[in-house]
């Protein structure tokens, strides 16, 4: 199946491509050398926000529903990373009204002024307080699928990092409707969310539209799913190692994917 890639066009050439990837760095040992877990993680693409390598976004709400964002960026060398822009947001109470943006510090030898400041936030930043605390972080890359597939949006799956954010989760009919990736985050007040540009800021997985109908299993499926259960966990009792921090493992789930994986092929 072939996904078009359409760069963010309010900062397009800037974030990485989507990518997947099977790791967590913040999962414990059991958890990373689990081929299901792995698997799950690896499900659809990662994606990164239209930062820099090295810039980050911090995005801080505020008790008085007030959002306050900074741009920063790492010098390298060790040095402390040096602030581009900060500003604050105060969305406006009641529907239809205009939120009011104060550009509250501008780094002018970094060649922003206040207006390129703002565009810098309509780039990265989507959707204010909609719902209350909600911030969409806006993708480095869209995405336009096949007659009859649709992208869902979610969180990173399997990051058990604190604190935890929590993104929505939205499925979009991406073949035909021109979606700009975007991940909300629901903040608290208090919360503190920085999004870089190395790091990931949501996860997409592109699915078929087709009805799914559940039914009993028959006897006979009944018993060779059981048979077939005891099998298995005889044959991977006799691979489990320990491992050097005492965890018990064993291949024997991956060996069985890749034999059958080989056939298929």
């Amino acid at each position: 199946m072939r996904v078009s890639l359409v760069p963010n066009l309010r900062r397009p050439g800037v974030g990485r491509i989507p990518e997947p990837d099977g790791r967590r760095a913040s999962l414990p040992e059991h958890a990373r050398l689990c081929p299901v877990v792995e698997d799950a993680n690896r499900m659809g693409f990662l994606v990164f926000p239209p930062l820099e390598q090295r810039e980050a976004l911090q995005i801080r709400y505020r008790v008085e529903n007030l959002y306050q964002f900074t741009l920063l960026r790492d010098p390298g060398g060790g040095q402390q990373p040096k602030v581009l822009f900060a500003a604050e947001v105060r969305p406006a109470a009641g529907a239809g009204g205009a939120e009011v943006r104060d550009i509250r510090y501008v780094d002018r030898e970094s060649g922003l002024d206040e207006a390129a400041a703002l565009e810098l936030i309509d780039a990265l930043i989507t959707n204010l307080d909609a719902p209350a605390g909600g911030v969409g972080i806006r993708g480095a890359f869209d995405f336009v699928t096949p007659e009859g597939w649709d992208t869902v949006y979610f969180g990173v799956l399997n990051e058990p990092a604190r604190p935890h954010i929590p993104v929505l989760t939205a499925r979009i009919e991406t073949d035909w409707y021109p979606q700009n990736t975007e991940f909300r985050y629901s903040m608290q007040p208090g919360d503190v969310l920085v999004a870089s540009g190395g790091a990931p800021v949501g996860q997409v997985m592109f699915v078929r539209r087709e009805s799914v109908e559940l039914t009993p299993a028959t006897e006979a499926e009944v018993h060779s799913f059981v048979a077939r259960q005891e099998q298995f966990w005889t044959e991977r009792s006799a691979k489990e190692r320990t491992t050097p921090y005492g965890a018990l493992i064993s291949h024997h789930y991956r060996d069985q994917q890749r034999a059958r994986r080989a056939r298929e092929a």
